[in-house]
């Protein structure tokens, strides 16, 4: 094995695992929930609410626990509908989310809802056109909003 090999190799080796996340895909009154992730206005980028699997406990069951804690919404969870992947290549950041559908069952949008882990700050309903003007992540999210089936987004590099 030459230099390079060796050097890409260790380089495989010492990335950290994939974090496996999940998100909910929330359609309510024909628009979507949408988080602001960044805290304290460091950027404008929007996505699903959601977040770390925690072992121990099911996919649905992380995501009930995650949206509550994000949006004080009390949620029933559906059908997965996207995977996707994104990494951060400087750092080796590596994250798998599982989108999956759910339904508000009970709670309403709170301004004065805290995240208990200070992550998220801002929070929203949008309608399919009003996304046009808002940067978000993964791209295929509106599509998989209003739309059907179930997508995989490839891996792709982190934005802020």
């Amino acid at each position: 094995m030459d230099k390079a090999a060796r050097l890409r190799e260790a380089e495989r080796m010492s990335a950290k695992p994939p974090r496996i996340a999940v998100r909910g895909v929330i359609l309510h009154e024909n628009r979507l929930l949408l988080v602001n992730a960044w805290p304290g206005g460091v950027s404008d980028l929007w996505c699903a609410p959601g977040g770390r699997a925690e072992p121990g406990a099911s996919l649905p069951d992380n995501l009930v626990r995650e949206l509550h804690e994000e949006t004080g919404l009390t949620v029933e969870v559906g059908d997965p509908c996207l995977v996707n992947e994104f990494h951060d290549p400087g750092s080796g950041y590596h994250q798998v989310d599982v989108y999956f559908r759910a339904t508000i069952t009970a709670g309403i949008l709170d301004a004065g809802w805290r995240d208990p882990s200070g992550v998220v700050d801002r929070r929203r309903f949008v309608t399919r056109a009003e996304m046009g003007g808002l940067r978000f992540k993964p791209d295929s999210l509106p599509d998989v909003a209003w739309g059907a089936g179930l997508l995989y987004d490839p891996l792709e590099p982190i934005i802020r």
